[in-house]
C-alpha cells in the first residue's frame, strides 16, 4: 500500500540539467550526484557541447546562452509525449499556485494535436467558458501570433496576464462552417469552486466535480453530507469537461462511494513497480443507487474515478467515451527553481486495465443532443489522448478504434440568451400566463438529455428495486 500522500503534482526527486565540459549531472534534492548512463549518453552530450561552442563562437550574430540552453531543453522534452513539458520558473510557480484552485488566466486545459493547440476542456464559470470556448477547438493564434509548434507551457505564458486585461484568441471550429474566428476573453482570477451540489428531484441528489485540487476530497464529502441530509436516494455524479488534477483527490472522492479497503487505483513505472491506492473510509456513503457522467472532455482523474466505480460496480457510467489519458506526470523542482513536468508511470483501474487512448467506455452511451444538428465532422473534431501528437501506446488496447465509427460527445455549450428559443427536450421554457418562464437552471436542466437519462436510471432502479418510486414532479 502506497503512501496517500502521494500525488501527480508532487514528488521527492529533482533534476539539475547543466552543462560543464560536456557533462550532464542530475541532482536530488540533497544534492547527491547522479551521472547519466553509458559512454552513449556522454558521447552525444560531447556533440552538444560541440554545436553550443559553434553557436557562440561563429553564429553570425551574438546569441543569449540561456535562451538556447532552453530551447534544447524543450526540443528534448518534445520528443516524449504530449503531458511532459518544461516550465522556467514563472510557470513552475504558478503550477503550483493552480493546484490550490486560484490564479490568474482564462480558464481552459490545451494540449497539442497535429501541430496544432487545441482545447481539452474550458473550466466551468471562468472567462473562457463563460466566452463559448468549446473542447475540440483549435486556437490559431494568441494576440495575432500563430500557435504552430509552440509548446502548451509558451502558450500558457502568453494567454495568461493582468486581471482585467483582454487576450484574442483565433478559433477554428470543425464542422460549424471551419472558418477561423477572432474571440475577445478578458482575464480575470480564476478561482474554481471545484464541487457544487443540489436536489434535482426528490430523492435525487446532483454532485457536479469540475477539477480534482487539495480540497475537492474534503468539499466533495461536505457537499454528500447536506444531500444525505435532504433523504438522498440515487446520486448523479457529474465528471463530463473535467480535466483532471491531483491523484489524492480522486482516491479521496472514489472513497466516498467505496467500502474500506477497496482498491481504487494502481500506477505502474517502467521498473514495474506498483503503487496502489485504496479507499480508506469509515463510511461508504449507503447504497444508493449512482449514475456517472463523462464525456470527451473527462480525462485523466476523472478516468480514474469512473473506471474505478465502474470495474467496482458502485455505479452505471452513463455519456460518451472519456479522453483516455491514462499516465502519471511527476513534477521535479530543478536546481533555478524551474521545474520538469515528466511522464512517470501509467495508471490502472482496479480490474488492471490500461485506459491509456481508449478512455472509459460508458455502460449506456447518450450522446449529449441539445438540438439534433450534430454534425458528423463536428463529432471526428473532439479532441481525445489518442489523437494528440506523441501519445502514449496501450498496447493492452489492440487496434485504436477509428474515430469515425466509435461514439463521441459534443461538448455541453453553456446555454446564451440567443439560444432560448431552440426546443427542449421537455416542455417549454418560455412560460405562460398559468405558469411562469422557468429559471436558467431549470432550463439548462430541460435541455441536458445527458443528465435526463441519468435521472430516468435512478427513477427505474427504485422501482426494479421494487422500492417505494421517486416523486415525480410535473415534466419528470
Amino acid at each position: 500500500m502506497t503512501n496517500r500522500t502521494k500525488r501527480f503534482g508532487g514528488a521527492t526527486l529533482g533534476i539539475l540539467f547543466a552543462l560543464l565540459l560536456g557533462c550532464l549531472i542530475g541532482y536530488t534534492l540533497d544534492d547527491k550526484p547522479v551521472m547519466a548512463e553509458g559512454n552513449a549518453t556522454t558521447d552525444h552530450l560531447a556533440v552538444f557541447s560541440e554545436v553550443l561552442a559553434h553557436i557562440q563562437n561563429k553564429y553570425v550574430e551574438e546569441v543569449d546562452v540561456e535562451q538556447l540552453i532552453d530551447g534544447a531543453v524543450n526540443g528534448m522534452i518534445a520528443t516524449l509525449d504530449p503531458h511532459s513539458s518544461y516550465m522556467k520558473k514563472e510557470s513552475y510557480t504558478e503550477l503550483k499556485v493552480d493546484t490550490k484552485g486560484e490564479f490568474g488566466g482564462l480558464g481552459i486545459q490545451i494540449s497539442v494535436r497535429d501541430h496544432k493547440l487545441v482545447v481539452i476542456s474550458p473550466i466551468e464559470d471562468t472567462p473562457a467558458f463563460r466566452e463559448g470556448i468549446k473542447a475540440g477547438d483549435q486556437i490559431l493564434k494568441v494576440d495575432g501570433e500563430a500557435t504552430q509548434d509552440m509548446t502548451v507551457t509558451e502558450a500558457v505564458d502568453k494567454m495568461r496576464g493582468p486581471k482585467g486585461s483582454d487576450v484574442t484568441l483565433t478559433i477554428v471550429r470543425d464542422g460549424e462552417d471551419s472558418k477561423p474566428f477572432d474571440v475577445v476573453i478578458t482575464r480575470d482570477i480564476i478561482k474554481i469552486k471545484s464541487v457544487r451540489a443540489k436536489m434535482i428531484e426528490p430523492g435525487i441528489g446532483y454532485l457536479r466535480v469540475t477539477q480534482f485540487q487539495e480540497r475537492t476530497g474534503i468539499e466533495a464529502r461536505e457537499k454528500l453530507d447536506e444531500l444525505r441530509k435532504e433523504s438522498l436516494q440515487g446520486l448523479v455524479l457529474d465528471l463530463r469537461n473535467n480535466p483532471g488534477g491531483l491523484l489524492t483527490a480522486a482516491v479521496e472522492v472514489s472513497e466516498l462511494f467505496l467500502d474500506d479497503g477497496k482498491m481504487v487505483v494502481y500506477i505502474q513505472g517502467r521498473d514495474g513497480k506498483r503503487d496502489e491506492y485504496y479507499a480508506h473510509s469509515a463510511d461508504s456513503g449507503g447504497d444508493y443507487p449512482i449514475v456517472v457522467l463523462v464525456n470527451n472532455g473527462s480525462a485523466s482523474a476523472s478516468e480514474i474515478v469512473s473506471g474505478a466505480l465502474q470495474d467496482l460496480g458502485r455505479a452505471v457510467i452513463v455519456g460518451t467515451v472519456t479522453f483516455g489519458k491514462g499516465s502519471v506526470q511527476t513534477i521535479l523542482p530543478l536546481s533555478d527553481e524551474s521545474g520538469l513536468r515528466l511522464t512517470t508511470a501509467k495508471y490502472y483501474t482496479p480490474s488492471g486495465r490500461s485506459i491509456q487512448n481508449t478512455g472509459i467506455t460508458p455502460d449506456i452511451v447518450v450522446e449529449y443532443s441539445p438540438d439534433k444538428d450534430i454534425s458528423k465532422e463536428r463529432k471526428q473534431a473532439l479532441t481525445r489522448e489518442k489523437d494528440l501528437d506523441g501519445h502514449l501506446p496501450n498496447p493492452d488496447a489492440g487496434t485504436e478504434p477509428d474515430s469515425e465509427t466509435e461514439p463521441e460527445a459534443k461538448p455541453e455549450p453553456k446555454p446564451k440568451p440567443e439560444t432560448k428559443s431552440e426546443a427542449p427536450t421537455i416542455g417549454e421554457v418560455g412560460g405562460t400566463a398559468d405558469e411562469p418562464a422557468l429559471t436558467s437552471e431549470e432550463e439548462e436542466y430541460l435541455r441536458d438529455n445527458q443528465l435526463q437519462e441519468a435521472v430516468d436510471l435512478l427513477k427505474g432502479w427504485r422501482i426494479l428495486q421494487g422500492k417505494q418510486p421517486l416523486l415525480v414532479t410535473a415534466g419528470g
